[in-house]
């Protein structure tokens, strides 16, 4: 017996008079309609799981996403925590590049049998592929175009002659900003000449700009696009575009406040 819509396996049935379908017994053939107050155990994959739990006839006993994240350990665990444990190590001392350590890592788990080449395949997320592929040629156009530029002399023209530190202000709500949408690499890349055109527009020092601009930089946490990491962990997660502003708005302010703030205590103007 199943769902109707999600196909999900109805494992056992308890009506709301508490008659029961037990699993492993034999359910009633046909159809079958459900009344306020009964209860059923499904089974099926994730995201029809999730369909079924957002219908407005369910209410969900266990939610999926708790069920989710409490799946146990499978085979090959340890196999895969020493994998990680070794390629944390090998990025921290920089002895191979990252792009080898990958590889090597990625080779590991696939030589130590923890996952099949065709699994490997299937978890790729191509959508941060894609989205780093596109943004790399995108940075440099912003900077070829003479975009950068354009938004210097428009922010400078705004602001005037004004302090160095609103100056340091708006270069850090910018990259807040754009950080959200396009990679924080990507942003700090467009930024810096920006900041550049500021210090030596207002004759002060560059250095507590390019400090500034690496700390809101980092600050790309208001969107799953902001970051590759923000992205890989959307679906494992369980998470929604709108799940990470609520905790991202907060850091992100402090973040800006260290910028503006702090940073120019160490380096000054």
């Amino acid at each position: 017996m199943t769902t109707r819509d999600e196909g999900l396996v109805v494992v056992a049935l308890r009506r709301g008079d508490g008659r029961s379908t037990a699993p492993g017994t034999a359910a009633p053939s046909g159809a079958m309609t459900l009344q306020a107050g009964d209860s059923v155990l499904v089974r099926g994959p994730w995201e029809a799981l999730h369909r079924y739990t957002q219908s407005p006839d369910v209410i969900a006993v266990d939610p999926p996403l708790s069920l989710q994240r409490g799946v146990p350990l499978g085979r090959g665990w340890r196999r895969c925590l020493a994998v990680l444990a070794v390629t944390i190590v090998l990025l921290a001392t920089g002895v191979i590049q990252p792009v080898i350590v990958g590889l090597l890592a990625a080779m590991a788990l696939v030589v130590t049998r923890v996952v099949a080449v065709p699994q490997g395949f299937r978890a790729i997320s191509w959508d941060t592929v894609v989205l780093i592929a596109a943004l790399i040629p995108l940075s440099r156009a912003f900077v070829a175009s003479g975009a950068a530029d354009v938004i210097a002399d428009l922010v400078l023209g705004l602001i005037g002659g004004g302090s160095p530190r609103l100056a340091l202000l708006v270069v850090c709500v910018l990259t807040l900003v754009l950080g959200q949408f396009i990679s924080n690499v990507a942003t700090v890349l467009v930024m810096a000449p920006v900041a550049a055109s500021f210090a030596q527009t207002l004759d002060v020092s560059v250095q507590p700009f390019m400090m500034a601009l690496t700390v809101a930089g980092a600050a790309a946490f208001l969107t799953p696009i902001a970051t590759p990491v923000n992205l890989m962990v959307l679906q494992p997660g369980g998470y929604r575009f709108g799940d990470y502003w609520r905790l991202g708005l907060p850091l992100a302010l402090v973040f800006l406040a260290a910028a503006v703030l702090y940073v120019p205590l160490i380096w000054s103007f």
